[in-house]
């Protein structure tokens, strides 16, 4: 492919990205992934087969997936197990589970269990005070000042502002350009400084506790963009965070707002623009690992988009 063009089109290729990533010896042992499911206001049977399918790709990860009742259905006897596993990727979003699960998995993340979250798993718990303290930064479920300040990327630093408002905006969606914020991170080693990421909602004025939070990487949310799903009608005008890093006791959490798919989706069907993006699997390759294991052993991808031609209007 001419390398110009490059510049202007996001990878979606995910059979690419399979090929072209470092396989794990096989020597090694494998970590173990849980991928948490069943309830979301999104399409979780795709997202979480898809997840399952690129932690797998690379023989990195040995991969379990619990499917949670239905929503509304009796949770008193969904009890996952946490410990066996090194990390738990959440594709939920629905209701609490019950207090004696809570705690089960505060202490799995307080004595060194990873997390790793996307998209409408940052709109989880609202009321559950350790899982936000976990997460940073979530939106929606009547989450206001009260959750903690909004995060914004302001003139090169990262800005926690107190101002009242509700959580939650979502920019409609379309391609985007993510900025690296922390190069040597683990996570962001050798990735370009500015790729564009494919279609995809930006979801913006998120808020919490934001304690022990490092931000990888932003988007710019731009206001000349209709939005929905919030009170704001259009993007907020400021650099919003797409990638990030918590840790909550000995445990490390990765969350990114990226990774879109319709509600009601079905496997098969699609394309899913936002989760086959080589920028969004590789994060969410690279996040679980670290996750998992505090260092990242897995090579850039080839295929992976290139960096951006130019700075996005707004940039900063």
């Amino acid at each position: 492919m001419n390398w110009k063009i490059r510049l202007l089109v996001p990878c979606l290729s995910l059979t690419c990205l399979m090929t072209c990533t470092i396989a794990y010896s096989k020597e090694s042992e494998q970590l173990k992934a849980l991928v948490l499911t069943g309830q979301s206001n999104h399409g979780w049977s795709v997202s979480s087969s898809h997840i399952q399918h690129v932690l797998e790709a690379n023989g990195l990860f040995s991969v379990e997936v619990t499917t949670a009742p239905p929503k509304g259905a009796d949770m008193s006897h969904f009890s996952p197990e946490f410990k066996p596993f090194d990390v738990v990727v959440l594709e939920y979003n629905g209701d609490p589970w019950q207090e004696l699960v809570q705690r089960s998995f505060e202490e799995y993340m307080q004595l060194g269990g990873g997390l790793v979250i996307s998209h409408a798993a940052t709109q989880n718990f609202p009321h559950w005070p350790a899982f936000n303290t976990m997460i940073g930064i979530g939106g929606w479920g009547g989450r206001d000042e009260n959750a903690g300040p909004y995060v914004k990327y302001r003139n090169g630093s990262v800005v926690l502002d107190d101002r009242p408002g509700v959580a939650g905006a979502c920019v409609d969606p379309h391609e985007f350009q993510v900025v690296t914020r922390v190069a040597d991170h683990p996570i962001m080693r050798g990735l370009p400084s500015r790729w564009l990421h494919a279609k995809d909602e930006l979801y913006s004025d998120l808020r919490g506790p934001a304690k022990n939070m490092t931000i990888l990487a932003t988007a710019y949310s731009d206001p000349q963009r209709s939005a929905h799903w919030g009170v704001r009608t259009t993007g907020t005008g400021e650099h919003e965070p797409m990638a990030y890093t918590v840790r909550y006791g000995e445990g490390r959490i990765f969350g990114t707002p990226m990774g879109h798919v319709d509600g009601g989706a079905q496997p098969g069907s699609g394309p899913w623009p936002a989760i086959e993006c080589v920028g969004y699997t590789t994060l969410m390759q690279r996040g679980a690992e670290w996750a998992a294991t505090g260092r990242v052993t897995q090579e850039v991808p080839v295929n992976f988009p290139a960096e951006a031609a130019r700075p996005e209007r707004g940039e900063r």
